[in-house]
Order: C-alpha cells, then sequence, then structure tokens
C-alpha cells in the first residue's frame, strides 16, 4: 500500500482537500444525470459507488476526525448505501500509513528518542493504520509490543474538522437551531479524549482489571513507562480481526460462544461500570487461535450517568413501553419530546419512537436472541427506509434525544452488527452472575 510522506495539518489544507473531494462528487452527479437523461431506468448504484470511492480517497489523505466520523457511519448499514458501507469500513483498519521516515521523525516529537533507542527491535513499516494512529511492531527484554502511534496533528485539527463536516450533518440528521451544538460538542469532546492516549492507557487498564473475569476474554497488558499522550506500547495480541475471521468456516457452536463473551463483557461494562466502549467495530477486536475475543481498543470510552441510564432501560421493558403514559414520561425524561413540540409533534414521535424501541430492544426482551435471524435485520432495514423517505419527518425539528444517545446508540448498532457477523445466538441474562461475583447490583429495569 502507498506510504505517505505527509498530512494536511493546517485549516486551509484540509478545506482545500474537502474542496477538491467535492468537485469530484459535483462531476460525478453530472456523469449520472447526463446517463441517466439517456437511460431514465438506470438506478444510483454507480453514483453511489463512485461518490463513495471520491469520499473515501479524499478522507484517507487527511485522517484524523474527519475519517473518524466515516468510520463511525459505517458501522449503521442501516443508515448509508451498502457502497459508502463497503467503502467507509475500510477507515476501521486499511489506511495509508505514514511512511518510514515521517513516523521516526513523528515518534522523535512524542517520545524525545527514536523508536531504536528505546526498543530493542521496531518494524520500520506499519502492520495496521486507521483513522487517529498506526500500528508498529517492536519487541524489548524478550517481549512482542504492538506500538500506536498517532499521526501528526490530528488533536489539534478536531475542531476544524468538524466544521466542515457540520453542514453535511446538520442536512443528513435535520437537525436545527443553536440545540444541535450539544451534539456536535458531544462528538468533539470524545474525539479528544480518543487522541488522549495517556487517558486510553488509563481506562485500558481499568477495564481489563474490571472484565478479566468473564471467560473467554483476553486482553492485553499495556506499559505506561513505554507511552505517552501520543505514544501507546501494550503486548503484541496474535489473532485475526473480528472482521477477517467472520468470513472464515467457523463453527456455529464458536459463534455462539464467541457472541456470549461479547454480550456478556457489554452488559457488564453497561450494568456495572456505568461506562462502556463505545467503538465496538471489527478493527477493536481479535479472535485468537484458542478462540477467544481479544479486546484492543479503549480510546473511546462513554459514561453512562444514572439519569440517562433508568429511563433508557426502563424503556426495554414491554410494560413501560406499551404503557402510554410511563411512555411518554420517558420520552420526557430522555429529551426524545419536547416541552415546545405541539400536540402534532408529540403524537408523531410518540408513534415513531414507540415503533423503533419496541423493535430495537428485542434482544433484551428475550432470555435468548438470534442475531443471526434475518427477518429481524429486514425490519431494521425497513423502519429505516421507511422513516428516510418520509416526507413529514424532513419538516419536523431532528433535535431529538439526549446527548448520551449518540454514543450508547452507536454502541448497541456496533454491538448488534458483530454479533451478526459471529451468528451469535446469546443467552442476554447470563451477564448477571458476572456482575454479582464483582459485587454490583443490577439495577436495570430488565
Amino acid at each position: 500500500m502507498k506510504t505517505l510522506d505527509k498530512i494536511p495539518t493546517s485549516k486551509i489544507g484540509r478545506t482545500t482537500e474537502l474542496v477538491k473531494t467535492g468537485a469530484k462528487i459535483g462531476a460525478n452527479y453530472l456523469k449520472y444525470y447526463s446517463k441517466k437523461a439517456v437511460n431514465p431506468s438506470m438506478d444510483r448504484s454507480s453514483l453511489d459507488e463512485d461518490n463513495a470511492s471520491d469520499i473515501y480517497d479524499g478522507l484517507k489523505s487527511l485522517k484524523g476526525s474527519a475519517l473518524k466520523v466515516a468510520q463511525m457511519l459505517s458501522m449503521d448499514k442501516s443508515l448509508l448505501p451498502g457502497a459508502y458501507v463497503e467503502k467507509f469500513s475500510l477507515a476501521q483498519f486499511s489506511v495509508p500509513p505514514l511512511s518510514a521516515p515521517l513516523v521516526r521523525k513523528t515518534f522523535k516529537k512524542y517520545q524525545g528518542a527514536f523508536p531504536e533507542e528505546i526498543y530493542d527491535t521496531f518494524s520500520k513499516d506499519s502492520v495496521n493504520a486507521a483513522s487517529i494512529g498506526q500500528v508498529h511492531k517492536a519487541t524489548k527484554d524478550g517481549k512482542e509490543l504492538a506500538v500506536k502511534i498517532q499521526y501528526p496533528g490530528v488533536a489539534d485539527s478536531i475542531g476544524s474538522d468538524l466544521a466542515l463536516v457540520k453542514p453535511i450533518a446538520i442536512k443528513m440528521f435535520n437537525l436545527k437551531g443553536e440545540d444541535s451544538k450539544r451534539y456536535f460538542a458531544e462528538v468533539e469532546d470524545k474525539l479528544l479524549e480518543e487522541t488522549d492516549y495517556e487517558l486510553e492507557v488509563q481506562q485500558s487498564l481499568e477495564i481489563t482489571e474490571a472484565c478479566s473475569h468473564i471467560p473467554n476474554l483476553k486482553f492485553p497488558n499495556y506499559y505506561p513507562e513505554l507511552s505517552s499522550k501520543r505514544i501507546i506500547t501494550m503486548d503484541w495480541m496474535n489473532g485475526s480481526h473480528l472482521s477477517e475471521f467472520a468470513k472464515t468456516d467457523f463453527s456455529e457452536e464458536t459463534g455462539h460462544k464467541l457472541g456470549q463473551t461479547l454480550w456478556d463483557f457489554y452488559m457488564f461494562q453497561m450494568h456495572g461500570l456505568k461506562a462502556v466502549h463505545a467503538d465496538p467495530h471489527p478493527g477493536n477486536f481479535m479472535i485468537s487461535a484458542d478462540e477467544e475475543l481479544i479486546a484492543i481498543d479503549f480510546g473511546c470510552i462513554k459514561q453512562v450517568p444514572e439519569e440517562f441510564y433508568q429511563p433508557y432501560f426502563e424503556l426495554a421493558v414491554p410494560a413501560s413501553i406499551n404503557n402510554p403514559e410511563i411512555f411518554k414520561e420517558k420520552l420526557f425524561q430522555l429529551e426524545i419530546l419536547r416541552h415546545d413540540d405541539s400536540e402534532k409533534e408529540i403524537t408523531y414521535f410518540s408513534a415513531l419512537f414507540h415503533e423503533m424501541l419496541s423493535l430495537f430492544t428485542r434482544p433484551f426482551q428475550e432470555k435468548t436472541f438470534d442475531f443471526a435471524d434475518g427477518s429481524f435485520w429486514d425490519e431494521i432495514t425497513s423502519l429505516s427506509e421507511k422513516y428516510s423517505n418520509d416526507k413529514e419527518l424532513r419538516k419536523m425539528n431532528g433535535n431529538r434525544g439526549s446527548k448520551h444517545f449518540l454514543y450508547i446508540n452507536r454502541t448497541f448498532f456496533g454491538l448488534y452488527n458483530l454479533l451478526h457477523d459471529l451468528k451469535a445466538t446469546v443467552n442476554t441474562h447470563e451477564y448477571v452472575k458476572y456482575l454479582e461475583e464483582k459485587g454490583f447490583k443490577n439495577h436495570s429495569a430488565l
């Protein structure tokens, strides 16, 4: 794969790259409509493929938060056309890496020494490049290590990158008014946290200690003394990324075992720690040769405040969802319904979210749930298409829901998709025994 000798870090440089991408997209539309004039039956698939390719090519040269947003969108397979999901998913662990000279220069800037002065061996070429940093293999004192190096300028460009993405997001999600600022502030805060590698090491150590009793779940050791604000050193873990493993001919039993581990890991965090790994894409999980789940990245941890946790999980209970008075009360608590809503808006959004939540919370309502069930995913796709084509919805204020929904919903959509990839059937209540082992009380309404 071609390497990069530099990354645009200034606002002007990054804006210029996005303007070039915009020009390519404009040309794609002209080409598409010219062909459609000759062939009216032509669908949008070729346009989507061209646009997805050009947008990804533009973002991968920028790296950072712009590419991270594409990665986040790729996790929700019901939101974007397949061409975009396929291209943007490459941002998980397959983007052009920095060249060896730039790596060496960047490492010295961050760590105060060249790699060969710290490690016994250090691979000049990366083994894995993603949106915020890339990984190199190293050794020291007989240990195999993974060294994650953050791309230069990523932390400093988050604000300007989001300012460029903001108009697109406002149009896509129909956001209106000053109130939408809280959503962008939430995204910016989490992205800034993801660039703080000292925080990531701290979070990694805390979650490793808290969750190490869950069977079939492994974590690397982390080395704070070999890490810094922009460098992380951890154990090298052997295995396949979950996305690669999912393409192999694994047994049904293995899929169920790995899926159960994944589910228990997330439910333990959500209901016990009230803090959850909010970036569940396949690049952050590996499968070992012993068919164990390895969690390798804890840069994005979402704290779950009690005032959000309680009403959120109460709406996973059929008795609450199907009681109009309780349901309406919880929608106000979660800021889905607003006190300035008209009666028409209250009626409309109550019906919309009743339909959505009845479907989305179905796994919690059954003792076992089959995430390979095609009908469940067909219903999600159908519901997504229904509301994306609803002209009435486009007229209404899209500022709906607490800011906490952004990362909590992202977590569950990502988790559901990973379990689907593993074709897993899970016992949805088994995690409770792991809470009890650690002295947690399961406070959820489930």
